[in-house]
């Protein structure tokens, strides 16, 4: 692909997302629901808990990511290489956790349906093939691994501190209150382990495969 084709398709990314950060904001605000949530908080309450999920934290990275890419396919430099991993291996744990542990537990139609299957399969497909084909590349480094990892594990701490505090969790395999802090712990070390896990199928595609885009120089 040229890097016109680059930009088109990370530029399209980037609207996505956009788009689907936007239409869920709209709905919380309006006091559409979010997973089984009974009671309708306050608005400040509401807009807190919609920035504490993982899925609207990788979302952002990716359209901040992406919009980034579309303006410089070839972008480089040492934070924009902590955003971008974060964004690809984070929007991937969200697709995958999705999948496997939240889409059972979701009942949504209408636009809670659409806002919940752009952010959890739409933009995830987007953001992944994006990086598989476009690159940049090559741009994983270890420095930049360390502070992809401070980013979920700092998440699951507060989640669960705040959690603590106000009875609220942002997933239902958080909450000890379903199933004992013993699921709570299996299911924190999974993610974790998959995260890992990620990061290592992603700097192996990153060290091994050709340079993208066109231009794409060795770090």
């Amino acid at each position: 692909m040229t890097i016109s084709h680059a930009r088109g398709f990370h530029g399209l990314t980037a609207v996505v997302a956009i788009a689907a950060l936007v239409l869920q904001l709209v709905l919380v605000v309006n006091g559409g629901r979010v997973l089984d949530e009974q009671e309708v908080p306050g608005l400040g309450i509401r807009v807190a808990r919609y920035l504490a999920y993982f899925t609207i934290q990788s979302n952002l990275l990716v359209a901040v990511a992406t919009g980034l890419l579309a303006r410089d396919p070839r972008r480089d430099g040492s934070w924009f290489r902590v955003v971008r991993l974060a964004s690809v291996v984070g929007i991937t744990v969200t697709g995958l956790v999705h999948f496997v542990l939240l889409r059972p537990l979701l009942d949504l139609d209408g636009a809670d349906y659409v806002a919940d299957k752009l952010l959890h399969m739409v933009v995830p497909a987007l953001a992944i093939l994006g990086w598989a084909v476009l690159g940049p590349r090559p741009r994983v480094d270890l420095r930049s691994f360390w502070w992809v990892l401070a980013w979920p594990l700092a998440w699951l701490a507060e989640a669960l501190v705040v959690g603590g505090a106000t009875d609220w969790y942002p997933y239902p395999f958080l909450d000890h209150r379903e199933d004992g802090w013993d699921h709570v712990v299996l299911a924190s070390v999974g993610i974790t382990v998959l995260f890992l896990l990620l990061f290592a199928l992603f700097a192996q595609v990153d060290r091994r495969a050709r340079p993208a885009p066109p231009g794409s120089v060795e770090p």
